[in-house]
């Protein structure tokens, strides 16, 4: 591999790893530089800001993820031809390469912390980029999830659908959180058993039927 590529990876490396663990405003330039021993004229020579490294360390990330989801939820309509689409399998076409990423190494556990840390603390430039990464998998998704739902008004499925995402990077964030909240009853390394869940409790809320709470409860709200 030329020498020029081994030094763009090992910036891409050390911005996955500082930005995952700290966030993207708690690692300066300098600090990226140190992690990755290189000087600070090749992050500027690869990339140019700090802003375009955080732009391509996350599309390194995620294109994969979402390749592997548009994937997923090609062989799920095409199972089910003309037929019904199930609520938990869309979700389950959402969630689990995230969830595959969180079972495997440490290198690949950064990966997941650094999306859901993007997603959890968003900056302004990188709102027309995470339009352009997510276009397809959006309009893939919302589709599949109107056709599960019939009926659900549209303003409503995308506000679903944001609490959904919201769920997944919360989970992702910190899944060691799920042995404290549950009194060491849930054991934050079995993925599958924390994918399993979530499907179940995001589904409750996609199902739900819509209307509005009952007064009391708006009340409170207020």
């Amino acid at each position: 591999m030329p020498r020029t590529a081994d030094t763009k990876e090992q910036i891409l490396d050390a911005a996955e790893a500082l930005f995952s663990a700290h966030g993207i405003e708690g690692v300066s330039l300098r600090s990226l530089t140190k992690e990755a021993k290189v000087n600070l004229a090749s992050v500027h020579y690869h990339f140019g800001s700090k802003e375009a490294v955080v732009k391509a360390a996350f599309a390194r990330c995620i294109r994969p993820v979402n390749r592997e989801r548009l994937a997923l939820l090609d062989q799920l309509e095409k199972e089910a031809a003309d037929g019904h689409l199930g609520v938990e399998a869309v979700l389950f076409a959402l969630f689990s390469p995230t969830m595959k990423l969180a079972r495997g190494s440490s290198e690949r556990q950064s990966f997941v912390r650094l999306c859901a840390r993007l997603y959890s603390e968003p900056a302004d430039y990188l709102e027309p980029f995470f339009e352009d990464e997510f276009r397809e998998v959006m309009k893939r998704f919302e589709a599949a999830f109107a056709r599960a739902l019939p009926g659900l008004p549209q303003h409503e499925l995308r506000s679903r659908m944001r609490f959904a995402v919201g769920v997944m990077a919360h989970t992702m964030l910190d899944c060691g959180r799920t042995h404290n909240w549950t009194a060491g009853k849930g054991d934050e390394t079995d993925a599958q058993a924390i994918l399993a869940s979530m499907v179940r409790f995001v589904a409750g809320g996609m199902l739900a039927r819509p209307g509005r709470m009952t007064p009391a409860r708006e009340e409170a709200v207020a």
